[in-house]
């Protein structure tokens, strides 16, 4: 059987850490950002990480064993 292959479109989006967290860019964070506070614009910058109610949908498509943040 061969194997299972992961969602080439997910992990150009994201990264997976040492202990199996899922990091990516926050969206919203791009351009346009003149209207936004400068509070809002650094949190933009900053890493988010994926929540527990995301993690079984992004297991199923890395097919790979991965931790929640919360």
């Amino acid at each position: 059987m061969p194997k299972m292959k992961s969602h080439k479109g997910l992990l150009k989006r994201v990264r997976i850490t040492g202990k199996g967290k899922v990091k990516f860019k926050r969206a919203f964070a791009g351009h346009l950002m003149s209207h936004k506070t400068g509070r809002k614009c650094q949190q933009l910058r900053r890493p988010d990480y994926a929540s527990s109610g995301d993690i079984g949908r992004l297991e199923r498509m890395l097919h790979r064993p991965l931790q929640a943040v919360d």
